[in-house]
């Protein structure tokens, strides 16, 4: 993710809207593309103008910010959410959704500062991590085979080669080192025809291949970025799963 942020905001709430707006355009680096006043406008926007960042109300009309902020992670697993709402109830929901984070209103100014501070440096950190070194996997035999069906074909993917499995664009998509297969099959239904052992589901919209993992950074409140070798790809990582995955390490 660049340093040029694009940010929706979605409020049905005009004055609150303004005052988002207005902060986040003080903060260099962000841009606001578009605004929403409901859940349903605000996936909409999020399919067409694809921004990196949105800030969300709870409580709008014809589709909740809840709701409408799964649709949109479906599409884009990485898409920033901030949840601004006065309904501090519904920051369990939020948990669920891994929210980078969640401001109950009324807030200061400054707390809008302070999470853009926050997503900057994320990135800063993000871009200025070395790059692995490209190494042979550490395995030391061949797993199975996964019978992958798309639309066009049924392919047979040597396990070992299949560097992670994430929800994409609504459908499941299984990276390899050089191709990528687009399935209507369920993240679910492919973790359970995956050698336990090497394969692990670290988010709701992520299985990553163990052998594979490089490092691991905050990504939110919630939330961990996991890096992988020998490639750019990347996957979300839940803090229940983070502290799973520290017990296997060790």
């Amino acid at each position: 993710m660049t340093l040029d942020f694009k940010v929706l905001i979605a409020d049905d709430d005009e004055g609150m809207r303004l005052v988002l707006r207005k902060a986040i355009e003080k903060s260099e680096g962000f841009k606001v593309v578009g605004e929403a006043v409901d859940g349903e406008s605000a996936l909409h926007h999020a399919e067409a103008l694809r921004p990196d960042v949105i800030f969300m109300d709870v409580e709008m009309p014809i589709l909740r910010g809840v709701d409408s902020a799964k649709k949109i992670l479906d599409i884009n697993p990485k898409t920033i959410i901030i949840f601004a709402t006065a309904h501090e109830e519904y920051m369990p929901k939020a948990f669920e959704l891994y929210a980078f984070d969640y401001m109950v209103k009324p807030f200061r100014i400054d707390r809008i500062s302070q999470t853009l501070a926050r997503v900057k440096q994320l990135s800063l950190n993000l871009e200025s991590a070395p790059s692995p070194a490209r190494v042979p996997s550490p395995k030391e035999k061949a797993l199975g085979k996964l019978i992958i069906r798309t639309k066009e074909s049924v392919n047979l993917v040597d396990e070992e080669e299949i560097l992670l499995v994430q929800r994409e664009e609504r459908s499941t998509v299984i990276y390899t080192r050089d191709e990528r297969f687009v399935t209507s099959e369920g993240l679910t239904e492919l973790e359970e025809r995956l050698d336990s052992s090497v394969f692990f589901r670290s988010h709701k919209s992520y299985i990553i291949n163990l052998t594979m993992v490089h490092k691991i950074y905050p990504y939110g409140r919630w939330t961990y970025l996991v890096k992988l070798k020998n490639t750019e790809k990347d996957a979300l990582l839940t803090h229940d799963k983070f502290e799973e995955l520290e017990k296997l390490f060790k």
